[in-house]
């Protein structure tokens, strides 16, 4: 694959620029992660619209006392024994208790709720379920928009928006269909800093950054 392919490419190939920045980030967070939990604790942990195929390159499901679970609007396939799939909503989890898991993690999820209301309630389910929490964003003011892959696409009409990607190889330079542009156009709402920190009061932001600026945010309280 070309540079230039491999620079707009999804994040779900392996050798595109979002997947080296995402396993990065994972390695930030494992290093969060391990300062705040011993290896030999049993840990559960819980992933908010997570995918099995995102934990292959993480150390985390190889230690047997760790079980994650995956929480998703529909059941998705799992190949690791210690991870399973549960369907859930992530504004409204009534099947768990208060910290039912030591963990909840969620990477890129929060922004894909439609409403400022929908996220301020995934926010405090996932601080009511989890005694602790990492939970990653773009940043809204990242110059290029994370899902289009588009520089300055947040800013535009959406009717424009609508265009640009049912018409045209702009975005990871292929066309997208438009009932799924028309989705993703009305459920993505970016998030900032600051809307980060009323989400999680109190919590670490972890900035990301590329090229000098940061690229998302993660709010955590694993320090």
């Amino acid at each position: 694959m070309s540079f230039i392919s491999n620079l707009f490419a999804s994040s779900d190939n392996p050798d595109s620029l979002g997947a080296r920045l995402r396993n990065k980030r994972q390695k930030e967070f494992e290093a969060l992660f391990y300062a705040r939990f011993k290896k030999t604790d049993p840990i559960k942990i819980l992933d908010v619209g997570g995918t099995d195929y995102f934990w292959k390159n993480s150390s985390l499901p190889k230690n047997p006392n760790i079980e994650i679970t995956l929480l998703n609007l529909s059941k998705e396939e799992v190949n690791n024994p210690r991870i399973r799939s549960v369907v859930g909503d992530a504004t409204n989890m009534p099947e768990f208790s208060d910290n039912s898991f030591d963990l909840v993690f969620s990477n890129s999820v929060i922004e894909h709720l439609y409403t400022w209301e929908n996220q301020m309630k995934m926010a405090k389910e996932i601080q009511r379920v989890g005694k602790s929490f990492f939970v990653q964003t773009p940043n809204k003011y990242f110059p290029i928009e994370a899902h289009y892959a588009i520089p300055f696409a947040q800013y535009m009409p959406k009717s424009l928006m609508l265009t640009v990607l049912t018409k045209t190889r702009l975005s990871r330079l292929n066309k997208w269909d438009k009932a799924e542009a028309k989705q993703y156009l009305d459920e993505i709402l970016l998030i900032d800093k600051a809307g980060m920190k009323k989400l999680f009061p109190g919590a670490s932001i972890y900035e990301e950054r590329m090229m000098g600026m940061v690229k998302s945010f993660s709010a955590h309280n694993l320090i």
